[in-house]
């Protein structure tokens, strides 16, 4: 099994910065891509950002060049900035099988408990 934690979630106003994190645990977490997913009230969840296994980086448009995947060791970050009010919900982190090579649902095998995210 994969264990994943986030943390860092909170309030801030329109333009706010927010870093969270989420620890991966489990003897197969290498196995999988890890990545960002989110989701706002009465919407579907959406892929927000993944790292591949390559290493390249995948992220969601309406959050290029404002939010940052990074990894270090076994936590998965995501470093957001100029954030708006859209950008609220709750944000889970994810272990998905790397030969997904879109960012979206598609066989998502964990999912961390969600931490949420608001702007206002």
């Amino acid at each position: 099994d994969v264990q994943l934690v986030e943390s860092g979630g909170g309030s801030v106003q329109a333009g706010g910065s927010l870093r969270l994190s989420c620890e991966a645990s489990g003897y197969t977490v290498s196995s999988y891509c890890l990545g960002w997913f989110r989701q706002a009230p009465g919407k579907e969840r959406e892929g927000v950002a993944r790292i591949d296994s390559d290493g390249s980086l995948r992220y969601g448009d309406s959050v290029k060049d404002r939010f940052i995947i990074y990894k270090d060791k076994n936590t998965l970050y995501l470093q957001m900035i100029s954030l708006k009010p859209e950008d609220t919900g709750m944000y889970y982190c994810a272990a998905q099988d790397c030969a997904v090579q879109a960012l979206g649902m598609m066989d998502v095998h964990y999912w961390g408990q969600g931490t949420q995210v608001t702007v206002s």
